[in-house]
């Protein structure tokens, strides 16, 4: 490019200043990234969640057991192709701190709900075919260290076993993949009927449903067949999209979409005020300069695209090294040790990302370019 020794020569005339510019617009770029990669492992993978699936749970709360009979009823509605069920354990490895979903399950209809966890085939028929075997997420075996073969106990806080013990032992014979980069690796899956059979009470409930609907755009139509199915019974149902119950947990918290944007919002607010600060200042410590280059010809085209381009560099030498130390810290894992069950940069909010390096590259240089372009030579060359 015919501008880029001018463009550099412009960093070199304010070393510190450029240096202090620079590091800010890192540092703002850095704080984008970690609070887009926060922001997706709160909403729990909503961006991922099935279309084709609907939550059945109890209308009271979710804390409320459903009959495990509401199966066979779903399948019959007009609509559903399949249905099984999940049901929250609790439990503890190790020490209260080691938090990590754990679900008794049926694994041959789990598996079929949700293809997305991807488990090797012999792996697969070892925890359908042995009662106490439990697999877990990559995520979660990562975190541990756990590899096939380990026992793992798992201290309950709620469903205790018969007789009132606590401590559950479990056969960890495979460890899941997620086909997508948002799928959840974190759960702990193990057989209901093993958890049914020898838990201390609550034989035959199930916590919720998950039903696959064979048209997507029908979700509605059969969430609400399933709820008019079970109204006025002891256990009135409340049946949504997956997508919905999913958010339902993260807005728990909050509405962190929006939380994060007023944040991002006022941090790029400042950096747009500094850096087109930074700007206009050396366009006026330059005005010789300029008039100079006007005077062996360049146009006011061409002034006002060096100013641009000097702008558009100083945005793009932050922002880009912003994003690219946000990227690889976030590549590094969660670091709170497994509090968020899914922790990446999304390639949405990269794209957003890169958007933005390039409007705060123009918002900052548009007024001192068009500033430079309408300098009148001989005004400029009066003030030296």
């Amino acid at each position: 490019m015919k501008f880029m020794r001018l463009i550099v020569a412009g960093f070199r005339r304010k070393k510190i200043r450029t240096v202090l510019t620079l590091l800010s617009i890192a540092v703002a770029f850095i704080l984008f990234g970690l609070l887009a990669a926060i922001r997706q492992a709160l909403s729990q993978g909503v961006d991922v969640a099935g279309a084709d699936r609907l939550v059945v749970r109890h209308k009271v709360s979710i804390i409320q057991q459903l009959p495990g009979s509401y199966e066979a009823d779903m399948e019959q509605i007009d609509g559903v192709s399949d249905a099984t069920h999940s049901s929250w354990f609790g439990g503890i490895y190790q020490e209260p701190a080691n938090f990590f979903p754990q679900f008794p399950v049926q694994p041959e209809e789990y598996l079929a709900m949700y293809p997305e966890f991807l488990l090797p085939e012999d792996q697969k028929q070892e925890w359908f075919r042995t009662r106490t075997a439990a697999v877990a997420g990559r995520a979660t075996a990562e975190r541990f260290g756990w590899s096939v073969g380990d026992k793992i106990p798992i201290q309950a806080t709620a469903w205790t076993r018969n007789g009132g013990q606590k401590l559950w032992d479990f056969d960890l014979v495979g460890i899941y993949d997620g086909a997508e980069q948002g799928t959840d690796t974190t759960q702990f899956l193990f057989h209901y009927d093993y958890f049914d059979e020898a838990r201390d009470f609550g034989q035959g409930s199930v916590g919720w449903y998950i039903v696959r609907v064979a048209e997507p755009d029908d979700a509605v139509r059969i969430a609400t067949a399933i709820d008019g199915e079970f109204a006025n019974s002891p256990a009135e149902t409340k049946a949504e999209t997956e997508g919905a119950f999913v958010q339902g947990f993260a807005d728990q918290i909050g509405n962190i979409g929006a939380i994060i944007q007023a944040i991002v919002g006022a941090v790029f607010f400042t950096i747009l005020l500094v850096a087109g600060n930074t700007m206009a200042q050396s366009v006026r410590e330059r005005t010789g300069e300029f008039a100079v280059l006007k005077a062996v010809g360049f146009t006011d085209t061409h002034v006002l695209s060096l100013v641009l381009m000097e702008a558009l560099a100083v945005a793009a030498l932050g922002g880009f090294v912003g994003l690219g130390i946000s990227w690889f810290i976030i590549s590094l894992g969660d670091p709170t040790g497994g509090l968020l069950p899914i922790f990446y940069f999304p390639r949405k909010d990269m794209a957003v990302g890169v958007g933005l390096v390039i409007a705060l590259g123009l918002l900052t240089g548009l007024l001192p370019a068009l500033q430079a372009r309408q300098l009148r030579i001989a005004d400029a060359l009066r003030r030296l």
